[in-house]
This record gives structure tokens, C-alpha cells and sequence, in this order.
């Protein structure tokens, strides 16, 4: 797994080609059992790094096109699966936790509901206060800068402007960990608030 911005982070990716674009997987490790968000299928490699830190207890799945690799991981793990509320009666995996905004999967890392893109109800995460996690809306087609999910996969392109707007407000954000494309480890509020700004 690779090592990102802060020492109890992992990733891993699997790169697109119809996209031509990384699709990305953030495990927060720590001592009270460790989240995966949206994972993908992992290498024989990084499932055993994950196993030597502990497997995993918490699974969040953003949205129901990031399903991934989520039941066989949870089965492998004994972790639990949670979703977004908003899609409980169509999500087509069942959930033992259905997140809706304000709430906390542990703590540390909330949740905020991101409108407008394509499934209703999308997850985004902010662990503790400073590293936004996103599903798809909010993504890195280019490095170094934030972009939305084309207009036309959005189901209420000014819903999904206000949900990017809300976000570029919170105060503190350091790093935007996207689920598809380049990862921002520095200067994330600030990528937040340009595109916002767009």
C-alpha cells in the first residue's frame, strides 16, 4: 500500500484506461480497528501489509458505483459495511450502518452529504478536521487541481456546486484525498474554494 500524507494513512489504485484515471481506496489505520474507503481489490502485496496493521473493521462505501471490492474485503475482515442512507432502498448490498449528514462512522471521521452527482446522497468524509475523502463528485482529473464529475453524470449541477461550496467553508482542510484521480496533500482548501469559485 502506499503511504500518503500523514502516517496512519495507506492507498492503493487501480488505474482506468477509459478514464484515463487512477481509481483510489484510503485505509485510515489505527488502534480501534481500521476504515477502508471504497475499496478496490487488492494485490496478495498489500493485502498482506493490511493484514500485518490489523485487517479491517469499518467499511464506508460513498456511493453505489464505488461497491468495489466491499463484501469480499468486509467477509475477509468480519468488518462492518456502512452506505450512504440516502440509497438504503437501492443499494443493492446490505449494510449493517446507513450514513446520512452529521454523522460519525468513529470518531474522528464524519460525514457530509454531497448532492447533485449522479447517485443521491453521496458520501464525503473529513477526517479529524482536516483531510477531505470524496466519492465522485469531487475529483483530480488533473494533478493539482479539484474538478466535478462531468455535467453530464450530474443529476443538479447546482446542487453539486452548493455541496463543493459547503465543503470549500469548512475551515482547517489540508488535504483532498479523491476517490478518482490525483490526491491533494497540501493547499486542499484552497483547490476546494477555486473550483467552487468555477
Amino acid at each position: 500500500m502506499k503511504h500518503l500524507h500523514r502516517s496512519d494513512l495507506r492507498a492503493w489504485s487501480i488505474f482506468d484506461e477509459s478514464r484515463d484515471i487512477d481509481f483510489n481506496t484510503v485505509a485510515w489505520i489505527r488502534d480501534a480497528g481500521n476504515v477502508l474507503i471504497d475499496p478496490l481489490p487488492m494485490s496478495d502485496h498489500d493485502l498482506a501489509q493490511l493484514a500485518e496493521l490489523g485487517g479491517a473493521s469499518e467499511i464506508v462505501i460513498t456511493n453505489s458505483d464505488h461497491i468495489r471490492a466491499a463484501t469480499e474485503l468486509a467477509q475477509r475482515f468480519a468488518a462492518k459495511l456502512s452506505g450512504p442512507a440516502a440509497e438504503r432502498d437501492s443499494f443493492g448490498l446490505a449494510c449493517d450502518a446507513w450514513l446520512s449528514d452529521g454523522d460519525e462512522v468513529v470518531p474522528g471521521l464524519g460525514v457530509l452529504e454531497m448532492h447533485g452527482s449522479k447517485t443521491p446522497g453521496e458520501l464525503c468524509l473529513l477526517l479529524e478536521g482536516a483531510t477531505v475523502i470524496t466519492g465522485d463528485l469531487v475529483r483530480g482529473q488533473t494533478g493539482g487541481a479539484l474538478n466535478l464529475l462531468p455535467d453530464a453524470k450530474l443529476t443538479d449541477k447546482r446542487a453539486a456546486t452548493e455541496s463543493v461550496r459547503r465543503l470549500a467553508a469548512i475551515g482547517g482542510i489540508e488535504a483532498v484525498l479523491v476517490g478518482d484521480g490525483w490526491p491533494m496533500f497540501s493547499h486542499g482548501g484552497a483547490a476546494l474554494k477555486a473550483l467552487a469559485a468555477t
